[in-house]
């Protein structure tokens, strides 16, 4: 059954508004906009991860090392139920990550995300990061 408008529109608010949770750093607010049985997809790994508590955790990682990152969404399309963005994240290595210690350096990398919305939740996500850029940034 095709989508209304209306159920696009209200795609696109839904990672929007989660965006904006991400960037004022309330991990309680984007969970809140994932689904109890979320699908986690990162290119880097060959297995999907799942759940809520997973991608805090691995949100958590990210905020500890970077903890002023900052997403911007350079563009956003919806479809049905799908939503892609293409953002550019900023921040500063001011802890470890990946077991790189703290640089002090501002970094700046570029992730593709594409996201499946169900029941008016973030069902599913697919991200693809210039993680390759970012360890470079921070090496």
């Amino acid at each position: 059954m095709p989508r209304s408008a209306d159920d696009v529109s209200a795609n696109l608010e839904l990672i929007r508004s989660a965006t904006e949770a991400l960037n004022a750093h309330d991990l309680d607010a984007c969970v809140g906009y994932i689904a109890p049985d979320f699908i986690i997809h990162l290119a880097e790994l060959p297995q999907p991860l799942y759940g809520r508590e997973t991608w805090r955790q691995n949100a958590e990682v990210m905020q500890l090392a970077f903890p002023d990152l900052a997403a911007r969404i350079d563009g956003i399309v919806a479809a049905g139920d799908e939503v892609a963005l293409r953002l550019t994240l900023t921040g500063t290595h001011a802890g470890e990550f990946l077991g790189r210690p703290a640089t002090g350096r501002t970094v700046r990398y570029v992730s593709h995300e594409f996201y499946r919305i169900a029941d008016g939740l973030i069902a599913e996500e697919w991200i693809c990061s210039d993680t390759f850029s970012l360890l470079q940034q921070v090496s």
